[in-house]
């Protein structure tokens, strides 16, 4: 996900994408430990969309 697409985002979704996140990260993981992650790059992928989800919420706490 691109940081041009998180900032068109409004609040809600902002929250909606981080769960959703976060319930992939766990599947990911899950998928890891299970030795059936194709892809494990996808793991650093997640991590990085949710920082960049996180770091766009405290954005515009700081800016209300």
């Amino acid at each position: 996900m691109k940081a041009k697409e998180i900032h068109d985002l409004s609040a809600e979704e902002l929250q909606k994408k981080l769960a959703e996140l976060k319930s992939e990260l766990f599947n990911l993981r899950f998928r890891l430990a299970a030795g059936q992650l194709e892809n494990p790059v996808a793991i650093r992928t997640c991590k990085r969309d949710i920082a960049r989800v996180n770091t766009e919420l405290r954005a515009r706490e700081l800016k209300a």
